[in-house]
């Protein structure tokens, strides 16, 4: 019997386990199929506190990961089948290996992930111009013509954040208006360095090692045109990696796990979140960790 199970190994869960080992939990962490989480696909991180020259993603989720072992934190790399939870009783874990593991508590750490276009040259240009987050990449456009692709809050949010750096911002939606508030449409849309493209959409990202534009097509006539720009902030929403828990915790109408008052206690005692799955208004590394320790904590006062 575990104390304590931590599901997935971003920012939060290994965050949560460092917390967890120093309070003689003897924590058991879960890796998942992307150890150290998507936060090891980025390039340059230059918003994490304590690294003013900025930190490579994948160096950074690699000194969270040596620390928690430090700790004596047992990592196992493995992905989570099942799970079968109770209220304040055991919490059972099914791993693809078919080894069941048995905890007093868990937290679920899974994270989210942005929707993408799904064009291979999206893929092939991931940070090298195309990103899901202007609060991170943002300032590396500083005085560059970008794009925005959505047309909802979050899209607006991105085209509005990045007119603190860009040059300037041409938001593509494949609809005729915003799906987006009102007060943030007008917004938007009365920015003097925003621009629309209506009722098109993206079917190519253009660059070889960086981007150099986006080529549009108009779902009216079909016409095609070229944008130049140097960088593609695609804002088409996230999803909670909550599929795994869906019908065991409560979920809010997006997917994303429901904390009580203000906690990272679920609606199941014993069973706690911590990251972007419980997270849809922030979805940082930092608030990440800082849930992790939140998760940690209670789970600790949980057991006592």
């Amino acid at each position: 019997m575990e104390k304590l199970v931590i599901i997935g190994s971003g920012p939060a869960g290994l965050t949560a386990a460092v917390y967890a080992a120093r309070a003689n939990l003897n924590p058991l962490l879960i890796a998942g199929n992307l150890p150290g989480g998507l936060l090891t696909q980025t390039s340059e991180v230059e918003n994490f506190p304590g690294f003013p020259d900025g930190i490579n993603g994948f160096e950074l989720m690699m000194n969270m990961q040596t620390q928690a072992e430090k700790f004596g934190v047992r990592i196992e790399i493995n992905t989570v089948e099942s799970v079968k939870f109770s209220d304040g009783g055991d919490q059972i874990i099914t791993l693809d290996s078919g080894e069941t593991v048995t905890a007093r508590s868990v937290i679920v750490a899974t994270g989210a992930s942005p929707r993408w276009l799904g064009l291979e040259s999206e893929e092939r240009l991931k940070n090298c111009g195309v990103s899901a987050c202007a609060t991170c990449d943002g300032a590396f456009f500083t005085d560059m013509d970008v794009v925005v692709a959505g047309g909802g809050d979050s899209a607006m949010e991105e085209a509005l954040f990045l007119t603190k750096f860009a040059k300037s911002v041409t938001v593509v939606h494949r609809r005729n208006e915003l799906r987006a508030s009102k007060i943030m449409a007008e917004r938007a849309m009365n920015h003097e360095k925003i621009n629309f493209v209506w009722n098109s959409q993206i079917v190519e990202v253009l660059g070889d090692k960086e981007v150099t534009g986006i080529k549009v097509r108009s779902n009216a006539d079909g016409q095609e045109q070229v944008i130049p720009c140097q960088g593609l902030f695609v804002a088409l929403g996230h999803s909670p990696q909550t599929e795994l828990v869906k019908g065991q915790l409560e979920l809010d109408e997006a997917g994303y796990i429901k904390l009580q008052c203000n906690t990272s206690m679920t609606n199941l005692k014993g069973v706690f979140a911590a990251g972007d799955c419980a997270d849809p208004r922030y979805r940082q590394a930092i608030t990440a960790a800082a849930a992790g320790c939140r998760a940690a904590i209670d789970a600790e006062r949980y057991l006592g």
